[in-house]
């Protein structure tokens, strides 16, 4: 298990430098944005002379190669450089941003993940049945609805209908509890069918398995079938699922974030792309990298567990 760990770590590292390569070239040499850097930063009333010694003072008249290492020292050691949107460091936006998500998606899944479950499971052990026919669409027509209309819907019976919850998540008189409620239930009515949809598959097609069949015939109770060799295997599909949901998450909610005003990371990734924000944008999508990566890597280490006949070399 070490080694899987070291190898899966060495494999994080290659894909973080392999992608901060190919984003340092799309962004750092116009191939993304077009025209000057130097006058995207100081406007394009400026002088030449000016525009000529800030890109003297920042590196851009060195080669390319030299500026990227430069760049990925600076980022190894925690700077992150100077947002154009924000006039400050980047470490001062980036990571209040990052938690405001990050406690958003924690409600999303403490919510989604028991429900899901259950639902799908159910589903799963009674294929073919009312129960699993109405999980089944119902889970259908929630995923369905893309986000922005789930925003509208629920905004309009909660927020102008009902009077009972804001409008908007901007935090900007401190944070609310019901400033929360909106986003979860957007998220969480989009997202819980596909997983129930996927553990109900999953689940159904253990349940059809020789080893359940053989374990129901010897007259093992019923329960105990279910909770002890049924579910642990039927757990496998959905494991991977919702591990991919937290990358979907981080940088997915960009239309709900920005219809309720909340102040999350996928605000702050639009934010950056529609102001050219270049130093913002390199540090949002490396932390995407490394999220992706790494829930990537703790799902492997998850299946050990799941199944131990997984083995690694």
């Amino acid at each position: 298990m070490l080694i899987f760990i070291l190898k899966r770590l060495g494999f994080m590292a290659l894909t973080m430098v392999i992608v901060s390569m190919v984003l340092f070239i799309l962004l750092e040499t116009n191939l993304f944005y077009k025209g000057d850097v130097a006058t995207r930063v100081l406007g394009p009333y400026v002088s030449a002379e000016q525009r000529e010694m800030w890109r003297e003072q920042h590196g851009y008249n060195e080669p390319t190669y030299k500026r990227y290492f430069l760049w990925l020292g600076h980022f190894v050691t925690g700077d992150l450089g100077s947002s154009l949107r924000f006039k400050g460091p980047v470490n001062d936006i980036l990571w209040g941003r990052l938690w405001n998500t990050a406690i958003l998606g924690f409600w999303v899944f403490a919510i989604m993940i028991p429900v899901s479950l259950i639902l799908g499971i159910l589903a799963g052990m009674r294929e073919g049945s009312k129960l699993d026919r109405t999980i089944s669409v119902t889970s259908i027509i929630t995923t369905s609805v893309p986000e922005f209309a789930s925003c509208v819907i629920f905004a309009a019976i909660f927020v102008f209908g009902l009077k009972l919850l804001p409008g908007t998540s901007g935090m900007a008189d401190g944070f609310d509890f019901k400033q929360l409620i909106l986003p979860v239930l957007v998220l969480f009515t989009y997202d819980f069918g596909y997983v129930a949809r996927m553990t109900r598959a999953s689940m159904a097609e253990v349940m059809t398995t020789q080893y359940i069949r053989t374990a129901v015939l010897k007259g093992l109770p019923y329960k105990r079938v279910i909770m002890r060799h049924a579910l642990r295997n039927a757990l496998i599909a959905p494991f991977t699922v919702i591990m991919l949901q937290i990358n979907w998450l981080l940088s997915g909610v960009i239309v709900v974030e920005f219809f309720f005003a909340y102040k999350g990371f996928g605000a702050l990734l639009l934010e950056a792309s529609l102001n050219q924000d270049i130093a913002l944008l390199e540090a949002c999508a490396m932390v995407a990298v490394f999220v992706a990566v790494g829930t990537q890597m703790i799902a492997d280490i998850g299946y050990t567990y799941l199944n131990p006949r997984i083995r690694f070399s």
